[in-house]
């Protein structure tokens, strides 16, 4: 068991847990993840490391209520605890001194791309960073953002704070001016980051993306998290879940991730009901 040492709510639909894991601690690097269990019964559902501890031996992880499983770990208060929670999995986003770069970020991939800009800004590189969010109050973590970034621009789709408009919109004003932009590392809903992919492309800007693919095991040995990246198959949870932006098959990701749409809507109505007998 893996004690819930503290909660953060960080808006009504997406929280922060501070997790007892002194192993995946010692070990987790920006961009990597872990596999949750919230019981014994429960599915796997990975979630991205968004900080650690490596002396307090603990990780911060954020997710946001979506299905039934998130939304049962969701229930969980400080002091409870989840059944498993293995990591970190995948392999850490590529460090280096590149000059300038941009980290974009939408919804609670925020918490994704806090570690990575301060691994990138450690590294001796300028990191402009965009955040984008659907209105105000889904706003979290801009003052951590701003404080591993040179630079910080705040974007809302309805603009209720910050600039009006979609990530994509700041990017390419970066990437047409004066400032050599050397990466970019885009993270947040597969929409979104196949349209940052698509904006840096006619620049040839290196676009790294994190992938979310539906996956069960975490270990590369299901296959279920499979990408088409160039034209190759590889397996997001060993091979990733950072790739090439410009050569991911995007059309199949997406299709791949609503396969199983009906199947989740109706394992959620089923456990909302048993909730509303009690």
């Amino acid at each position: 068991m893996y004690q819930i040492l503290a909660r953060e709510d960080l808006t009504p639909e997406i929280h922060l847990f501070e997790i007892a894991a002194p192993e995946v601690a010692r070990k987790a690097q920006a961009g990597q993840f872990v596999v949750i269990r919230v019981d014994e019964k429960g599915e796997r559902i990975p979630l991205t490391i968004a900080d650690w501890d490596r002396e307090k031996g603990t990780v911060t992880v954020v997710f946001m209520e979506v299905g039934k499983t998130t939304r049962k770990l969701a229930t969980l208060k400080a002091d409870e605890s989840v059944v498993s929670f293995t990591g970190p999995l995948g392999l850490p986003t590529h460090i280096e001194k590149f000059g300038t770069v941009a980290c974009v970020a939408g919804g609670f991939a925020i918490a994704t791309i806090v570690p990575i800009a301060r691994a990138m800004r450690a590294a001796g590189n300028k990191v402009i960073s965009i955040m984008g969010f659907r209105n105000k109050d889904m706003v979290f973590w801009e003052d951590r953002l701003r404080n591993v970034s040179d630079e910080l621009i705040v974007t809302t789709d309805d603009g209720s704070y910050g600039r009006k408009g979609v990530v994509t919109i700041p990017l390419k004003e970066l990437l047409e001016g004066d400032k050599k932009i050397d990466r970019v590392v885009a993270i947040g809903p597969t929409v979104m980051m196949k349209f940052s992919s698509l904006t840096t492309q006619p620049f040839g800007v290196k676009t790294i993306v994190s992938l979310n693919p539906i996956m069960v095991d975490g270990t590369g040995m299901c296959g279920v998290c499979r990408v088409s990246i160039g034209g190759m198959t590889k397996f997001t949870c060993v091979d990733g879940p950072d790739f090439d932006g410009h050569q991911v098959d995007w059309d199949e990701l997406m299709a791949r991730q609503r396969i199983y749409l009906d199947e989740e809507k109706r394992s959620l109505e089923l456990w909302q009901r048993s909730r509303g007998r009690r």
